[in-house]
């Protein structure tokens, strides 16, 4: 997972990264929901630019901006990403991927023949999705590792459980479903006798006195 809000401007400003990550302090409520309405307007927007890039980008800057997929791994988790918040995005409305993701392949396919090839394909594409719930120890372990976030279940079953001592992180992140999720976070916080603020709605940030860089954003 990329962390480095200091990247050039992309879809996310700088600033709308720092508030992401919860490393922005918010003092106004209102303030919270326009960094939040400005996020959701340009990921909007910038999905629907993909109809532009896909019909009007030359191939050569294509083949420039995805040569790096042989050799950065951050560029490799990025499109991961990509596909992964398209895939849960669509299933929490209900909406199939497949019914993106079948005409998406198909209709680059018959142009990758046509361009490499100048010939005309069929395409039969099928997708599959087995799902087997578990949630491993290690699995989250590493995630605490990365900075990634986790849910407060999960840490609950770390810290009480299994008795692993989390407090050699400098900070948490924990994702929220919805406002009960506060509930556990208070009660965890004080279990493992740290503070906690709220960069948003959906992120909540665990960290002790001698977190200095958490305190001081």
């Amino acid at each position: 997972m990329n962390v480095d809000a200091n990247r050039d401007r992309g879809i996310l400003s700088r600033a709308d990264r720092t508030y992401l990550l919860g490393e922005a302090e918010m003092s106004h409520e209102q303030s919270k929901r326009n960094a939040e309405a400005r996020i959701r307007r340009r990921v909007v927007d910038g999905i629907l630019d993909f109809d532009l890039l896909v019909h009007y980008l030359e191939r050569t800057d294509r083949k420039q901006v995805f040569e790096r997929a042989t050799t950065d791994e951050a560029f490799v988790d990025g499109l991961t990403a990509m596909l992964a918040f398209a895939y849960i995005g669509l299933r929490e409305q209900g909406v199939d991927f497949e019914q993106v993701l079948v005409p998406a392949v198909e209709s680059a396919e018959e142009v990758y023949a046509v361009d490499q090839s100048s010939t005309k394909v069929s395409v039969d594409v099928t997708f599959e999705v087995e799902t087997t719930v578990e949630s491993t120890l290690e699995g989250i372990q590493s995630r605490l590792a990365d900075g990634e976030p986790v849910t407060p279940r999960e840490l609950f079953s770390l810290v009480v459980e299994h008795g692993r001592d989390v407090a050699v992180h400098d900070r948490i992140r924990l994702r929220l479903a919805d406002e009960t999720g506060r509930d556990h976070v208070e009660r965890l916080a004080a279990y493992l006798e740290a503070d906690v603020r709220y960069a948003n709605d959906s992120l909540a940030v665990l960290h002790w006195e001698g977190d200095d860089e958490t305190r001081n954003t």
